[in-house]
């Protein structure tokens, strides 16, 4: 399996490719991945040049460990294939999938991928998918598309797009996006993979956005889809543990391994009744907490 597959990705900020300013030095914000974007931000009449330009960022930037991430054109385009040779030559870490409706598109973007790899010498495996639904149909088969392809770390909701297809728009509020959040998120743990919200665009919000990301937190999500450098503070501020939570997942792993040795099932940390069903989340916490950088213990 990639190492990758299970990276810390609490933030996926979008970059337009059209625009060299913009992709040269997005690691100085410290977010966890980048969506290197060639669909819909970029002009029709300027693809190529913003693949150009992806190209070279790709091949003469160094990130310093932000993974990249590049948004393909729809496969409904003459676009996509050019967008993937020109992607995995430059060595991104992963190709995204706009408007993923079934299990196929994403095995089509594979074969791709595979044949990319072959051609320009990337170790074979190497360059990750995710898929982002963006319609009712998308949302539906989210299943099959997480059970697609070994190389799939992740779906996102898009939410522009499916509220359009759902004959709504986005309220602020939430509401609209319930079910598809909901739907995806089992869909994404019942396969393995990791799963991510939609973008929150009213950069005047912060505190609607502050209470976006904690829903989605609470909800089990891996990160959210991001548009400006501001958001992502909040972001890792929420899905980052807090010293209490280590600390308390840290008594909690070492309470149950003494205590099934001395086969005792049930037990209490802190007044609160524990047994084993909580040690992979607690086992989960500290290893979230190690990713962020704010836990350097052992268990």
């Amino acid at each position: 399996m990639n190492p990758n597959m299970k990276r810390l990705r609490r933030s996926m900020m979008f970059l337009n490719c059209q625009k060299p300013s913009l992709i040269k030095d997005p690691y100085v914000y410290a977010p966890d991945s980048i969506l290197l974007d060639l669909e819909d931000a970029v002009a029709e009449r300027e693809k190529d040049a913003a693949r150009y330009s992806l190209y070279h960022a790709l091949q003469e930037i160094d990130y310093r460990g932000v993974e990249r991430v590049v948004r393909i054109n729809g496969l409904d385009t003459d676009l996509w294939k050019e967008d993937i040779r020109c992607s995995v030559a430059g060595g991104c870490d992963a190709i995204r999938i706009p408007k993923t409706e079934t299990a196929k598109d994403v095995q089509l973007v594979e074969e791709a991928v595979i044949a990319a790899e072959k051609e320009f010498g990337i170790e074979p495996g190497r360059t990750l998918i995710m898929a982002a639904l963006e319609s009712a149909r998308g949302v539906m088969n989210a299943l099959e598309i997480c059970e697609s392809s070994s190389r799939l770390f992740g779906i996102a909701l898009s939410g522009g797009d499916y509220t359009k297809d759902l004959q709504t728009k986005i309220s602020g509020t939430g509401v609209e996006l319930m079910g598809a959040r909901q739907h995806m998120i089992i869909a994404a743990r019942a396969a393995g993979v990791q799963c991510f919200d939609t973008v929150y665009t009213n950069l005047n919000d912060m505190e609607g956005f502050r209470r976006d990301v904690e829903t989605i937190h609470t909800m089990g999500f891996d990160g959210k889809s991001i548009v400006n450098p501001r958001q992502i503070p909040i972001v890792h501020e929420i899905f980052t543990p807090t010293q209490k939570e280590i600390i308390f997942a840290e008594k909690v792993v070492r309470e149950i391994d003494t205590k099934k040795a001395q086969g005792i099932g049930v037990f209490t940390v802190d007044g609160k009744m524990i047994d084993i069903a909580f040690y992979d989340g607690a086992k989960r916490t500290l290893a979230l907490a190690r990713a962020s950088g704010v836990y350097k213990g052992e268990l």
